[in-house]
């Protein structure tokens, strides 16, 4: 089993429907659906992390991550039964499943002010339209004395004969064939570069080489996107336990060159954070002199990121975050 740190980050999960959240809860189980959004979320969330249920406006119970498997054929699994959308006509089963241990009971609103976080991200996005909502440190340590400890285990679930998967990436639209290869899209580098970042080696060395030596790299976590009144910046570091002020740093992420216009987009929610952020970072393949110059005149750091992994071919998300590398460039 998965032991949770210091690190774990928290989660809450939208649910489409009330009988979906009972089987969830029911069996310890949380289940992602088949295309691009299931298989960001299955990336993004990893063993030894921290899930709530969200529906109904409502956060239910708390439940750490033992397990996670993406399942073949999982239009003929139990327990959920295949979700079809009405506006695209398609239908989409759910491969990509969290196996959770149960640890505390309660259902809240989140009109509470312990979850202002996620609730601002949904109000700035117009509701839900997510598969899952990231939450900070403070939010995970506020649930962990909600409710009660559990003491109703989870039902085990009995699963027909089945095999699984290692989820793959690509951009050869040739070889995509969803669930179990999905087109590289900016959100699974963003969570690539999360996972990397996560580590505080990794982290306290680009902060190194970013000349902020006075920055500490154990304080801070980083997180998944962070809803602006002009829209939602990609990536956010910030201080894990703020005191008296809060660090924050937001990152913009590009898959491809950089253009004038995400540097501006960034500048904009630098202003919107205000003297709570010395600095923000775009990491993009590449960047023109133009922006280079702007970059330096707007407090933006620019870094660009190389993959070992050949998405021409299909690798796994595994070796493509390890295979990560960011070089911060010089003015």
């Amino acid at each position: 089993m998965p032991i949770a740190s210091a690190n774990s980050s928290y989660f809450l999960v939208s649910v489409s429907t009330k009988e979906n959240l009972e089987l969830c809860i029911k069996y310890g189980l949380a289940g992602f659906p088949s295309g691009g959004n299931g298989a960001w979320t299955y990336c993004e969330i990893e063993d030894g992390d921290f899930i709530s249920f969200l529906y109904g406006a409502k956060a239910h119970n708390l439940y750490r991550v033992t397990k996670r498997e993406a399942i073949k054929d999982a239009g003929t699994m139990p327990p959920w039964k295949p979700l079809k959308f009405k506006e695209s006509g398609k239908t989409y089963s759910f491969p990509f499943r969290l196996h959770l241990q149960p640890l505390r009971t309660f259902t809240e609103g989140l009109v509470r002010v312990e979850f202002s976080y996620v609730a601002e991200n949904l109000l700035l996005r117009g509701g839900y339209r997510k598969t899952h909502f990231q939450a900070d440190q403070t939010t995970l340590q506020s649930v962990s004395e909600m409710g009660s400890p559990t003491d109703q285990p989870r039902l085990e679930l009995s699963m027909p004969l089945h095999s699984t998967f290692a989820l793959r990436f690509t951009r050869n639209q040739q070889l995509v064939k969803s669930p179990e290869t999905c087109r590289f899209m900016e959100t699974i580098l963003q969570s690539a570069i999360r996972r990397h970042l996560r580590s505080r080696s990794n982290l306290a060395d680009l902060l190194a080489r970013l000349g902020q030596t006075n920055v500490e790299a154990a304080g801070l976590e980083v997180l998944g996107e962070k809803a602006f009144p002009q829209g939602h910046v990609d990536l956010l570091l910030k201080d894990r336990v703020p005191l008296g002020i809060g660090l924050k740093i937001p990152i913009e992420v590009k898959v491809n060159r950089a253009q004038t216009k995400d540097l501006l987009q960034l500048r904009g929610y630098m202003d919107e954070i205000g003297s709570e952020c010395p600095f923000g970072l775009l990491i993009a393949s590449d960047f023109n002199k133009r922006i280079l110059k702007a970059a330096h005149n707007n407090a933006i750091k620019l870094i660009r990121y190389r993959l070992t992994s050949d998405l021409k071919q299909a690798p796994t998300f595994d070796e493509i975050s390890t295979g990560l590398m960011l070089e911060p460039l010089t003015s």
